[in-house]
C-alpha cells in the first residue's frame, strides 16, 4: 500500500471510530462516506482484519474491534505528532491560519469588539473562531488555542488565568426613569428576573439565588422570569427592556460602560467562583501564532 494511501485510510479507520459512524466520519474530513467505507476496507484488507463491528440498524452503527480499540490510543498520537511537526515547520512566521476556540456569548461580547486590536499588531494572520458551547478536542478539531470559562482544570491544556469575574444585576436605563422603581434589593421582587441558563449543569455557576443569598436581603420572590441559554441573549433581554438580568461583568463591560446597560446596588460585591483561561495544548506553547495571541488576550484582558 502506498503511504499516501496508507495515512488516507488510517486518518479514515480514527475519524470512524470517534465518531461510530462513516457519514460523520465523512462529513469531518470533506469526503464521501462510501470514500471512507472503501478507506476503510482497504485497511482492513491490508492488515487481514476486521476493524469494525458493523450493524445495519440501530443508533450506533460502528463498534471497533478489541484489536482496533488497542491500537486507536497510538495512531491518534501519531497523528497529533505529525500535526505538530508540519506546523514546526512554519514555526518561523506568524503568517498562515489560527483557529481560537471560544463560546458564542464570549465571541460576541468580548472577543469580536477587541480582535481589531490584534489585527492591527499582526495582518498576516488569518484568525479562524470556533465558537461551541461543548468543550472540543484541539486534536480533533485541531484548535490551536481557546479561551474556556471555568474552575481552570482542563488535563491535557495549558491553562492561564486571562479574567476573574464580578457578577451583578443590570437593567435598561428606561426602567430607572421612575424614581420609585428598584430602589432596594427587595424590589426585584417586582420585577421580571432574567436568568442565564447557558452552564445550567453547573453547581458552581452563578445564579439569582447566590447572588440574592449573598446580599442577605432574604427571599426575593417574584411570579414572572425569563430563562434564556446564552449569555449575550441575557444582556440583550436586558437592554431591551424585558426585566433585570444577572450580568457576568466581562460580558456586560462593555455595554455597561456605553450606558446600554445600568449596574444597580454596586455596594454588593459578589465574585464569582468561575473565571476565564487562555487554553492551548504543551506542545503548541512555542509557536509563535499561539504566543502572539496568547500574549494579545491576556494583555487585553487587563484593560
Amino acid at each position: 500500500m502506498k503511504t499516501p494511501i496508507y495515512l488516507n485510510a488510517l486518518r479514515a479507520f480514527e475519524a470512524s471510530a470517534r465518531h461510530q459512524s462513516f457519514s460523520a466520519a465523512a462529513a469531518e474530513l470533506n469526503v464521501t462516506p462510501a470514500a471512507v467505507g472503501q478507506l476503510v476496507r482497504s485497511l482492513e484488507d491490508w492488515l487481514g482484519i476486521a476493524l469494525f463491528h458493523r450493524a445495519n440498524t440501530g443508533r450506533v452503527r460502528l463498534v471497533a474491534t478489541e484489536a482496533a480499540e488497542r491500537a486507536l490510543p497510538d495512531i491518534r498520537a501519531g497523528f497529533d505528532r505529525l500535526t505538530l511537526g508540519f506546523e514546526r515547520l512554519k514555526e518561523g512566521t506568524t503568517a498562515g491560519a489560527l483557529t481560537v476556540t471560544v463560546s458564542p456569548a464570549f465571541a460576541a461580547k468580548w472577543l469580536l469588539p477587541r480582535i481589531e486590536s490584534f489585527h492591527a499588531q499582526w495582518p498576516d494572520m488569518d484568525v479562524r473562531l470556533d465558537t461551541n458551547l461543548r468543550v472540543v478536542d484541539f486534536v480533533a478539531q485541531r484548535i490551536d488555542i481557546g479561551v474556556r470559562y471555568g474552575a481552570g482544570i482542563w488535563p491535557g491544556l495549558v491553562v492561564q488565568k486571562l479574567m476573574d469575574e464580578e457578577v451583578y444585576p443590570v437593567c435598561s436605563p428606561s426602567f430607572l426613569r421612575d424614581a420609585s422603581r428598584l430602589q432596594t434589593p427587595e424590589d426585584l421582587g417586582r420585577e421580571t428576573l432574567i436568568h442565564d441558563q447557558s452552564m445550567d449543569d453547573r453547581s458552581d455557576f452563578p445564579t439569582w439565588t447566590a447572588w440574592v443569598q449573598k446580599a442577605q436581603i432574604g427571599c426575593v420572590a417574584t411570579a414572572r422570569a425569563l430563562k434564556i441559554n446564552n449569555s449575550a441573549a441575557v444582556l440583550q433581554a436586558a437592554i431591551d427592556g424585558q426585566g433585570v438580568a444577572l450580568a457576568r461583568s466581562v460580558m456586560a463591560h462593555d455595554d455597561v460602560a456605553a450606558g446600554r446597560l445600568v449596574r444597580l446596588f454596586p455596594h454588593i460585591r459578589f465574585h464569582s467562583a468561575l473565571a476565564y483561561y487562555v487554553v492551548y495544548r504543551p506542545e503548541s506553547a512555542s509557536l509563535p501564532k499561539v504566543t502572539a495571541f496568547r500574549d494579545w488576550l491576556l494583555d487585553a484582558g487587563k484593560k
